[in-house]
């Protein structure tokens, strides 16, 4: 396993990091995820991520009993508000009750005491954002978060919020967890430079595009029985990725991959993570062999020509 720094937050983290949306308290049984969690740390993984709204707090619930058997000195935790977590008004968004409450309500599903990133699931901009900063920052003097973070957000929400809190004497954003992919690649524009800029720490989610960067998806007719496309409740994730052009480029991506002698998910892995910026590229994964080949791509640098190639085949 390899590791970078993780912003200006003075944390190492994995190239690969493991995550638990659509999988953990969902889709897949808590043995199975309990194993994938142990066979990650075995592999160097260090930094798990997760949120409140992963199955309605399930996720962390599931995430706490399988962290609760590792060193706690070891692992770095990730996990995100923003979502509704109940029919009423103060049951969603960036606002103080909703942070402080949905705050200790992830401790006690973790079972931590400390949450190592708190992230901003995304903007709210029905709550002042200096309300969510002030927030944010009596979290981290409180000990009960370590660093907090952004997701989704545009450079101009970044910017804002690293403005205010070094303005008004605020601890700052510290990472920002956008969707980076060879078929997502809209952040190269606008927000990584922004990362760059302010010292956020990228933390890249769906670098597999749901799966159909694995290869596995021949054509829409084609989806293999017990895959994400194949599940009513998931489906609509993967099957956006669904295009006559989309899977010409995986098709091109695979003859590629079979030249390189990679399979295709670690090429699509190791060429997320091609940039510095980019701290840690999170995966799922439902077996403990996706653990195995996912975590494999930390070892694999490409060459200019192989970069060169790729662009070719994503044209």
């Amino acid at each position: 396993m390899r590791y970078r720094s993780l912003g200006r937050t003075g944390l190492e983290v994995s190239v690969v990091s493991l995550g638990s949306w659509l999988t953990f308290g969902g889709s897949v049984g808590e043995e199975v995820a309990i194993a994938c969690v142990r066979r990650a740390f075995e592999l160097g993984v260090n930094l798990f991520d997760t949120a409140n709204a992963y199955g309605r707090g399930r996720a962390e619930e599931v995430l706490g009993r399988a962290l609760a058997r590792l060193p706690r000195d070891r692992i770095l935790v990730a996990t995100k508000v923003y979502f509704p977590m109940g029919p009423g008004p103060e049951d969603r968004g960036l606002g103080r009750t909703h942070l402080l409450a949905q705050c200790d309500a992830s401790l006690r599903r973790l079972g931590l005491g400390t949450i190592d990133l708190y992230q901003c699931h995304r903007y709210d901009p029905q709550t002042p954002l200096e309300e969510t900063c002030r927030v944010m920052d009596e979290l981290v003097r409180t000990g009960k978060v370590r660093h907090w973070g952004v997701s989704e957000w545009t450079p101009e929400q970044m910017q804002a919020a690293v403005s205010l809190c070094e303005r008004v004497g605020l601890t700052p954003p510290a990472t920002d967890q956008p969707r980076y992919s060879m078929l997502e690649r809209g952040i190269e524009e606008d927000v990584l430079p922004a990362c760059r800029r302010l010292g956020l720490g990228v933390l890249a989610f769906s670098p597999l595009a749901q799966g159909m960067l694995t290869g596995k998806y021949l054509s829409a007719d084609e989806v293999p029985p017990g895959s994400r496309a194949a599940d009513p409740e998931a489906a609509g994730f993967v099957r956006r990725f669904f295009t006559r052009e989309n899977f010409a480029r995986v098709d091109r991506l695979r003859a590629l991959a079979g030249e390189l002698g990679l399979p295709m998910a670690r090429l699509a892995l190791a060429w997320a993570l091609r940039l510095p910026e980019v701290s840690t590229a999170i995966v799922g994964a439902t077996r403990v062999e996706q653990v195995d080949e996912n975590v494999a791509a930390a070892d694999v640098e490409l060459h200019r020509d192989a970069l060169d190639a790729v662009e070719r085949a994503l044209r």
